[in-house]
């Protein structure tokens, strides 16, 4: 399925590695400007520099053990601001007019769980009257501001990606074009498998399987978004002008494969509670505070005790 040339507003989103460096965040730009050239109004969202987060939290360890999350998210949201600036002067210098706005201006509305938020609402009235002023928009990932307390919240790794999609489905956007630092979307770990295909079309259902299993080319949240605003995702190099992986609705795609890719993760730990007692209630109430919590659970397997005063164990 062809990318279409021409758009009336276009969501891109950069990641770390696509505005590490100056000569990476005037190469993000250009290609910026060269979509605003092309007739489109643009909303950009940039993420942090590099390891910049990474830094910003070892920043905090220095003085904290446990640094208290709401001031650990004041720190954390600095990162994207500075890309977001940064890039706007770089394309001012090519000749168009920028204005980067943070999370909470551009109206990123969220939850109040610190360090994790979600993404309640999108008030995008300050950003349709930026590109009403025939500017580009840059907007800050991975932060809001919670609609309670009002303070500055960050989404978590990944965070600028569905930032990118929220705004897309907020703002009208057919496809929310995500650039990285690979060429797209791949049937393995191009690192650990050097003959693995990429994929042109995958599905959402596919992807959000993937991205839960190991996948880390898309966050699974932003996914998750996209499928229920139907926001069509194209996932594609900073480095490279060709096509990337559409991301569509199932019914969308040509094919049906069998197997589409094989992800695998090391960042997932197994936890096994012993002595749970085998009765109904029981489970729903320990997964309802993971829940609350914000704690992301998956293949849970329950074994018969083998007699009744043991209980029974209980891993995820």
């Amino acid at each position: 399925m062809a990318v279409p040339s021409r758009q009336d507003l276009i969501v891109m989103k950069f990641g770390g590695t696509s505005v590490a460096e100056p000569d990476d965040i005037r190469r993000a730009a250009a290609r910026i400007v060269a979509a605003r050239e092309r007739g489109n109004r643009v909303v950009a969202v940039l993420s942090a520099r590099g390891q910049h987060t990474d830094e910003l939290v070892a920043m905090a360890r220095e003085v904290s053990d446990r640094p208290e999350p709401r001031e650990l998210d004041m720190l954390l949201s600095v990162g994207e601001r500075i890309s977001c600036s940064l890039c706007a002067m770089a394309i001012h210098d090519l000749g168009h007019q920028a204005i980067s706005l943070t999370g909470s201006q551009a109206g990123i509305v969220t939850d109040s769980s610190h360090t994790k938020a979600r993404i309640l609402d999108v008030r995008a009235d300050r950003i349709r009257e930026k590109l009403d002023e025939d500017r580009i928009v840059l907007v800050a990932g991975f932060q809001g501001v919670s609609g309670d307390s009002r303070d500055v919240t960050t989404l978590g790794r990944g965070g600028s990606d569905t930032t990118a999609v929220a705004l897309a489905a907020a703002l009208g956007g057919d496809v929310c074009e995500i650039y990285t630092d690979v060429l797209g979307v791949f049937s393995a770990d191009p690192r650990l498998v050097p003959d693995a295909r990429k994929l042109p079309i995958v599905s959402f259902e596919e992807m959000l399987e993937m991205a839960a299993s190991g996948a880390k080319v898309l966050q699974l949240r932003a996914v998750e978004y996209a499928r229920n605003h139907a926001v069509r995702l194209h996932c594609r190099s900073s480095f490279d002008d060709a096509p990337g992986t559409l991301v569509l609705a199932e019914h969308e795609t040509m094919e049906r494969p069998l197997v589409t890719a094989v992800t695998h993760s090391e960042e997932e730990a197994r936890v096994t509670m012993t002595g749970v007692r085998d009765e109904p209630g029981v489970a729903g109430r320990i997964f309802g505070a993971l829940a609350g919590a914000n704690v992301n659970v998956d293949m849970i397997i329950q074994n018969e005790p083998v007699e009744p005063q043991h209980g029974a164990d209980l891993s995820f």
